[in-house]
């Protein structure tokens, strides 16, 4: 990413934060929207996976000026959210709810410019995710249930 984007995306984001449980309902309520199948993998509170989406966000954006401390954080990301079912499809839908939500957010800010950067830094950091979760060592359905069932003892444990 270019330091511009970055900038931008920093930038923004300190909007985004200032209306984070909004934002996180307005991301959710879109999400949902286009795939209805994937509130299946939200077994949680919403409220508290909105805080969880939104610190999360905060961590990423942060670390934008420093990809490589970041990337291990992401692609653990990415790995963990292989055990709550996400597929490689679900980025795509995932990256048009969060570029909606911050439209819709960031209002007369959302210009052509912040909208390319954020587009980029979803872009990378989605792309990351992607490839550790293909890594994933997961070649039956079996092992795939029981990561599943691991996540949703953790989730409960919370």
């Amino acid at each position: 990413m270019e330091k511009t984007q970055i900038d931008n995306v920093q930038r923004t984001f300190k909007q985004v934060a200032a209306i984070k449980e909004q934002a996180a309902e307005l991301f959710y309520g879109r999400l949902f929207e286009l795939d209805p199948s994937l509130k299946k993998m939200f077994r949680s509170d919403m409220k508290s996976q909105g805080k969880k989406l939104m610190v999360a966000l905060a961590a990423v954006v942060a670390g934008l000026s420093n990809l490589d401390r970041i990337v291990p954080v992401v692609q653990s990301l990415g790995v963990k959210h292989v055990g709550y079912g996400v597929e490689a499809k679900d980025y795509d839908t995932v990256g048009a709810a969060f570029i909606w939500t911050l439209e819709k957010g960031l209002g007369k800010d959302f210009t052509p410019a912040v909208r390319d950067s954020w587009l980029a830094a979803y872009t990378l950091l989605a792309g990351v995710m992607k490839e550790a979760a293909a890594d994933v060592p997961i070649k039956d359905e079996f092992k795939v249930l029981m990561a599943q069932a691991f996540v949703f003892i953790q989730q409960k444990q919370n």
